[in-house]
């Protein structure tokens, strides 16, 4: 049970550990890692050749922002209609029911989560809630509605837009997203096991977050959208603090024909104990 729409993992400096894709491996789910040209040899030692895609450039120091969109029209070229963009260390993945988060072995989740998408017409952004974001001893719904999607996010192609920017190229595209009347759905049911910012190497970690790189991520979003964001101060460092409730009215518009069977579809997951 594998996601019909391709998958990508956008990477930078992180052969020695591509949490995600070691992840992805685990669960027999295929993917492209896309990696810049003067590390695929790195890379190639790490994971199979055939998985890696070589863009056309290397340390343009705008982030991963250029390969975001060199994968987006990737995906259109191959005849998607949709695509999965992750980030690149996501440790594992996870089905939240019953207040059990266990570790997902198959690629059930990302098919569950484009069938339900795919019932709406306005739904072009979707994604995975983190794992930490949803604790085991709290009351969750299986999904947020019109909320910004992080580092797992599944993209419809035919958006009259791209990404853009240096920072929080995430929050910004789901904010014009939402202003154009579109609804986002960020599942709970479905979670990535994401290593928290800046914990480790590569990635963005270096070339945008040092110095006072977290306060000029913070104040860009700011300059994109001063009605809804500000910055703030606070667990001892810069964040920018989003208003999503003027989003509140953005209604969910299932698509004519659609029938929904009130019977459970698990798609073939079982609780299995590893003892």
């Amino acid at each position: 049970m594998n996601p019909r729409y391709p998958i990508y993992i956008v990477s930078k400096g992180r052969w020695k550990n591509p949490l995600t894709a070691r992840a992805l491996d685990k669960m027999n789910v295929p993917y492209r890692i896309v990696v810049e040209p003067t590390e695929a040899l790195d890379y190639a030692l790490a994971l199979h050749p055939d998985k890696i895609l070589v863009l056309p450039f290397s340390n343009l120091g705008k982030g991963s922002i250029p390969a975001r969109n060199w994968i987006w029209n990737h995906s259109v070229c191959e005849g998607a209609t949709r695509h999965w963009i992750l980030d690149d260390n996501i440790e594992a993945f996870n089905r939240l029911n019953r207040n059990m988060k266990p570790v997902v072995n198959s690629g059930a989740i990302f098919a569950a989560a484009e069938d339900f998408v795919e019932r709406y017409e306005n739904v072009p952004l979707a994604g995975f809630n983190y794992y930490c974001f949803c604790k085991a001893t709290e009351a969750v719904p299986p999904y947020y509605l019109n909320t910004r999607i992080y580092s797992c996010i599944l993209i419809q192609n035919d958006l009259p837009m791209r990404w853009r920017g240096r920072y929080n190229e995430d929050t910004d595209l789901s904010l014009r997203v939402l202003k154009e009347g579109y609804c986002t759905i960020l599942f709970n049911a479905f979670l990535a096991g994401k290593v928290t910012t800046m914990r480790m190497a590569g990635g963005n970690t270096d070339e945008l977050y040092k110095d006072d790189g977290r306060k000029l991520m913070a104040e860009s979003l700011q300059t994109q959208h001063p009605d809804v964001v500000k910055v703030t101060w606070k667990f001892k460092r810069w964040h920018h603090s989003v208003d999503y409730s003027p989003f509140k009215r953005n209604k969910l518009i299932r698509k004519s024909g659609v029938c929904i069977n009130e019977v459970a579809n698990n798609y073939g997951m079982k609780l299995v104990d590893k003892n």
